[in-house]
């Protein structure tokens, strides 16, 4: 029921999952007093007295806070809760301050215990890494704890267990399954000078592992800190519901001078104030921040802050980055086009043999199609290569071209029969002996998940806009097989942040999704930027929102999240309002006196607590 302060941190959490000892030991001590002043074949004065020490004792938490506010000049619940209790003690309503202190109780506790709930999945996060490693030290091999690490140090890893560190792998061969840190499906290989994270599981072979990061400074590190950082942030919708609970409050009181002041009567304009409330505003709005955290944390999205959720909510246009967001970042074969009388296989053999000794990025692409077509390559017994052209070489006494049009047609080969090739692709032609075997098709291949995550998007009324550095004839291609609503091509960064202050400025709420260091300055500008999980150090500090590993459909589903959060908070919003209504008009009226007025208070407070509390279900 704190109406004022967010929730705190996870390391201030009690013992037991939010509610501790003393929490417990009051709720039954006053529990018991209420039964005995209620049951027991009491005199009235010893009844009275029971309940009276049963609301004072139990109700301290509930006065301190509400003298702490007081001083503060903030107007609170509790403040208002305490206006209540003294009010009740005064006309001898003991018994009825007792019950509304045990309810309060009992629904704080159901509150921590619910926020302990959604503060579990960050301290499952930090239990995963292992509490002890080895390490070889001066050539002898020990045991030490994950806190004496350092960095240079060699650890030892065996198969199955958990890598403790960020590092580089020294020795041995394995695969490791990363897919908490980078969200890659499959696992990876791990071989001498391979990058290993903390936090991922080491499934095959024993690694020594030079350790270059270690706690905090880890990329898991960074991920749980982004989380609880995330958790501690108060978003301005939190800061509306305090303002809120303030205004009932006010509103509470207002309305008990007017209902003594017409009626005179003290247990109405008592009942009046104690019904009247907004604790579940107050309890469940921070809760739904926090849920939504979580469960785009356990989605593979870090939300770096309440703030970021409610800029999540309100976004109507989606910006994509196109090479690494939406593709893959690397060039890849995605066609081979024979000349009559050729083959796929002998173009694609011919061009692999050509670029065997060639560092170009293209040349790795045709390799790479080779290996996966098991294609044999023969190295070459001359090679020469013409920067922007291509490629000349003898393999088996044979002449072999290889590259553009321009130094095919200075071979003198003619290309009557060079096939068509695709719209927004870059060429390879292949040339054997003087004669044109065909061309092979090159391009950033996208991402098997991009195209639904685009159409979920429109689904959801949100505008897609592409932008990129690429040529206008490749951006129409991948704009037009995801189905984008706008293609912007030939961007440099300035274009792009260009175009994100436009769609601001037409009051659209615009999230930009991107990965490279060219995209800081758009996702710094957009209302919430949203870095992928392989992008540049710059993209993922700059964002808001990191996605784990690089599915889009992370991004559908942070994106749902946020707007499911938007209307439980709405809900609870329109619904404390209502039950504040209909409850002073009857505690006026003489219809509701002051003990069920406190269990309809508490009982829609719980209810919005635990309407908040949907978002925390696995």
């Amino acid at each position: 029921m704190v109406a004022s302060e967010a929730v705190p941190a996870p390391h201030d959490e009690p013992e037991g999952g939010g509610v501790s000892r003393a929490d417990i030991l009051r709720i039954a001590l006053v529990g018991a007093a209420v039964a005995v002043a209620w049951l027991a074949a009491l005199g009235t004065f010893w009844k009275g007295g029971v309940a009276l020490l049963a609301t004072l004792a139990g109700g301290f938490p509930i006065f301190r806070e509400a003298y702490e506010n007081l001083r503060a000049r903030r107007m609170t619940m509790e403040l208002s809760m305490t206006i209540a209790l003294v009010a009740a003690l005064s006309i001898g309503e003991f018994l009825t301050a007792a019950v509304i202190v045990f309810f309060v109780l009992v629904a704080e506790a159901i509150e921590d215990l619910t926020v302990g709930r959604g503060r579990r999945a960050i301290k499952d996060l930090v239990d995963l890494l292992p509490r002890t490693v080895r390490v070889r030290r001066a050539g002898e091999e020990r045991e030490v704890g994950t806190a004496e690490l350092r960095r240079g140090d060699i650890v030892l890893v065996r198969p199955g267990e958990r890598i403790a560190v960020d590092g580089v792998v020294e020795g041995g061969h394995s695969f490791a399954d990363q897919a908490a840190i980078t969200g890659e499906s499959l696992p990876v290989e791990k071989v001498r000078g391979a990058a290993v994270y903390a936090g991922t599981i080491n499934q095959s072979g024993a690694l020594e592992v030079r350790a270059e990061g270690i706690g905090g400074d880890t990329a898991f590190g960074r991920i749980v800190e982004a989380v609880e950082r995330a958790e501690r942030t108060r978003a301005p919708i939190q800061k509306t519901a305090d303002r809120l609970a303030g205004y009932l409050v006010y509103f509470a009181i207002g309305c008990a001078v007017v209902t003594f002041a017409w009626t005179r009567d003290l247990r109405s304009t008592i009942a009046v104030v104690i019904v009247c409330g907004a604790c579940g505003v107050a309890a469940g709005t921070p809760l739904a921040i926090l849920g939504a955290i979580g469960r785009c944390a356990r989605g593979g999205a870090i939300v770096k802050g309440g703030l970021h959720i409610e800029a999540l909510w309100r976004v109507d246009t989606v910006v994509l980055d196109k090479t690494g967001t939406l593709t893959y970042g690397e060039p890849a074969v995605t066609g081979v086009r024979p000349c009559p009388g050729a083959t796929a296989q002998e173009v694609a053999a011919a061009a692999a043999a050509a670029e065997g000794p060639s560092e170009h990025p293209l040349a790795k692409a045709i390799l790479a199609y080779a290996r996966s077509q098991k294609l044999a390559a023969e190295r070459p017994a001359e090679f020469s290569y013409t920067p922007g052209k291509g490629i000349v070489c003898r393999v088996d006494g044979h002449e072999i071209v290889v590259g553009s049009r321009a130094l095919l047609e200075e071979r003198g080969i003619d290309l009557a029969a060079l096939p068509e090739a695709a719209r927004g692709v870059s060429t390879v032609l292949v040339a054997r002996q003087g004669r044109l075997l065909g061309l092979l098709e090159i391009a950033d291949v996208l991402r098997p998940e991009a195209a639904r995550a685009v159409q979920e998007l429109r689904a959801m009324r949100i505008r897609t806009i592409l932008l990129t550095g690429d040529a206008k004839d490749v951006a129409e291609v991948v704009g037009g097989r995801l189905g984008v609503d706008e293609v912007g091509a030939e961007m440099l960064p300035e274009g792009k942040l260009a175009r994100i202050d436009a769609l601001l400025a037409k009051g659209r709420d615009v999230a930009m999704v991107g990965d490279g260091i060219n995209d800081a300055p758009a996702l710094m500008r957009a209302s919430v930027g949203i870095a992928m999980g392989s992008g540049t150090d710059v993209a993922r500090e700059t964002a808001g929102v990191l996605l784990l590993g690089d599915d889009l459909l992370k991004l559908v589903q942070t994106l749902r999240i946020a707007r499911r959060a938007r209307r439980i908070i709405r809900f609870n919003f329109r619904g404390t309002i209502g039950v504040d209504t209909v409850g002073v008009l009857l505690a006026a009226m003489g219809q509701l006196g002051p003990l069920p007025a406190a269990l309809i208070h508490v009982g829609s407070e719980l209810a919005f607590i635990f309407n908040s509390a949907r978002l925390l279900r696995r």
